[in-house]
């Protein structure tokens, strides 16, 4: 089959969740033999200049950058207060975009068109004006249910009143374009059936994210720090921003006098300003890395507090599929057929954390157990190729006549 896949942010070098994740479906296609036309959209907040993307992947996916500026702006931020239209996808709105989109559909034909992410919706109507391929949403999260946590674990009250804003102008903008899709396919089967109970008639399927065992073996000489804990993703994402926070006040204070030598590292890219300036005990804030599967097979236990977001959080399964012992809120894993205790921690409030960390540290064969068992996990659900299978049935199902 012939799929353009439209991107909101650009799929390579797949150095955060988003990108990551459209990667292994694009080179999962590709894999399989079907042919991949790329769009995406080049931001600000994850900029991705010309020579950061090989020739080959060039070749591969024929992929195409289009600029767009996301940044907030302030005077467009207050005037939307008194629009029905959800900034959040507003700002994705451009003219340039639509005229690259036009250009490929008019040259070149294609069975699937699909977009990643609810805020690439607004070009619907430009692709079912130049072509008769089949629109599938590819459903990261959804996308109002992270505003909605945010605002609710916001403790500033007018922050909180404008974040409930955005976020019922999200909702209503999310639960009427997906019926404007020939299919979804979600990350979570929790949340494919939270759009099928809406009453979204459109053909849903729960793709999950699918990651390749073989291309990530530990190098030799990479030695795990044990006891160490560690951290990695964007922090320009406001869920990992708000852990983040939780953990070092509420959490790192309960563990530090018990383990003075014990070290937390956090990566990922964006590092804020206020991190460094905190200047904690036995944190390094080590930013973004070359290599994240190197940097995770060098460190112990990782922790995932989170407390907003659905969809499911990429880092938990590379994490889980390095071996790495995880704890994690019950929100950060959902979407993952997680068991406690067996291949995972789970923890939602600072006492049960800082416990759940003492215990790793304190017993390194139960830290080795639960990442054997975590790996098993992804091996058995997270497979690439049997996730790319599935998802090609499903673009048959909605491409072929019934």
């Amino acid at each position: 089959m012939k799929i353009l896949i439209l991107c909101n942010k650009s799929p390579y070098p797949p150095k955060e969740g988003g990108p990551i994740a459209m990667n292994a479906i694009i080179e999962g296609l590709i894999e399989a033999g079907h042919q991949v036309k790329v769009l995406a959209i080049n931001t600000n907040k994850y900029f991705i200049k010309e020579n950061d993307i090989p020739e080959s992947y060039r070749q591969k996916t024929g992929i195409e950058t289009v600029y767009i500026d996301l940044s907030i702006k302030p005077l467009d931020a207050l005037l939307n207060l008194f629009s029905k239209d959800s900034y959040h996808v507003q700002r994705f709105i451009s003219k340039e975009f639509e005229k690259k989109l036009i250009s490929i559909l008019q040259n070149d034909t294609f069975d699937i068109v699909q977009l990643e992410t609810l805020y690439i919706s607004p070009f619907i109507e430009t692709i079912r004006e130049n072509s008769k391929a089949k629109i599938v949403l590819r459903a990261h999260n959804i996308e109002h249910l992270i505003w909605e946590r945010v605002a609710e674990i916001s403790s500033n009250p007018l922050k909180k009143l404008y974040l409930k804003h955005l976020a019922k102008k999200l909702k209503n903008y999310e639960l009427e374009i997906i019926s404007k899709y020939d299919g979804i396919a979600t990350i979570t089967s929790k949340d494919a059936s939270s759009f099928k109970n809406t009453g979204c008639e459109v053909p849903i399927i729960s793709i999950p994210f699918g990651i390749d065992l073989e291309k990530i073996k530990e190098k030799p000489g990479i030695k795990a720090e044990f006891p160490s804990l560690f951290h990695i993703g964007a922090m320009n994402w406001m869920p990992n921003i708000e852990g983040i926070k939780w953990f070092l006040d509420k959490v790192w204070p309960l563990i530090q006098p018990e383990f003075p030598n014990l070290k937390f590292y956090i990566a990922g890219r964006s590092m804020p300003s206020w991190l460094y300036q905190k200047q904690l005990p036995n944190v390094e804030i080590v930013g973004e890395v070359p290599d994240a599967f190197d940097f995770m097979y060098s460190k112990a236990i990782e922790i995932v507090p989170l407390f907003s977001g659905s969809g499911i959080r990429i880092k938990i399964i590379e994490g889980m599929a390095v071996a790495k012992a995880i704890i994690s809120t019950t929100i950060g894993a959902e979407g993952i057929n997680v068991t406690h205790e067996k291949n995972i921690l789970l923890a939602d409030d600072p006492i049960a954390f800082a416990n759940a960390v003492k215990r790793c540290v304190n017993d390194e064969q139960f830290v080795l157990s639960l990442g054997t068992n975590a790996r098993e996990l992804i091996r058995n659900e997270h497979s690439n190729k049997q996730i790319i299978e599935k998802l090609t049935k499903f673009y048959h199902s909605l491409v072929l006549p019934q």
